[in-house]
C-alpha cells in the first residue's frame, strides 16, 4: 500500500485558489499570518524556490483531517456572511478534490471590505 503525504503549504495553496474563485474575494493575511508569511517567503527565496501563494490561510491537522482558517478581503457590495459561506463551500469542495485531504472545518474571517 502506498501512502501519500500532502504538506500544509500545498493544502493552503489550494485553499487560496478555491477562496479566490468566489467573486469579489481576495485572500489577504491577517496580522497573525503576516509574520509567518515573511519568514516562509524568505526561507524559500534563500533556497531559490518560487513560493505558491499561501498567505492568508492557516492549516492545522486534527489527526488526518485539515482544519483551515482563511482570511479574506471582500467587495463592499456583497453581504459578508453570504460571501464567507461561499468561500467555505469552495474550499471544502476543492481541497479534497485536488489533494485528497479531508477538510474538517473552514473558518473564514473577513479582514477587510473594499469599496
Amino acid at each position: 500500500m502506498i501512502e501519500t503525504v500532502v504538506s500544509a503549504p500545498a493544502v493552503a495553496a489550494v485553499a487560496v485558489h478555491a477562496a479566490e474563485r468566489v467573486a469579489g474575494v481576495r485572500v489577504q493575511p491577517g496580522l497573525a499570518g503576516l509574520v509567518s508569511s515573511v519568514v516562509r517567503v524568505a526561507r524559500q527565496q534563500i533556497k531559490g524556490l518560487q513560493p505558491a501563494p499561501v498567505e492568508g490561510v492557516r492549516v492545522r491537522w486534527a489527526g488526518s483531517v485539515a482544519v483551515l482558517e482563511v482570511d479574506v478581503a471582500i467587495s463592499g457590495l456583497d453581504q459578508a456572511a453570504a460571501v464567507a459561506r461561499a468561500v467555505q463551500r469552495s474550499v471544502r469542495a476543492l481541497v479534497p478534490e485536488l489533494t485528497g485531504v479531508e477538510v474538517e472545518s473552514v473558518l473564514v474571517t473577513v479582514v477587510d471590505v473594499e469599496w
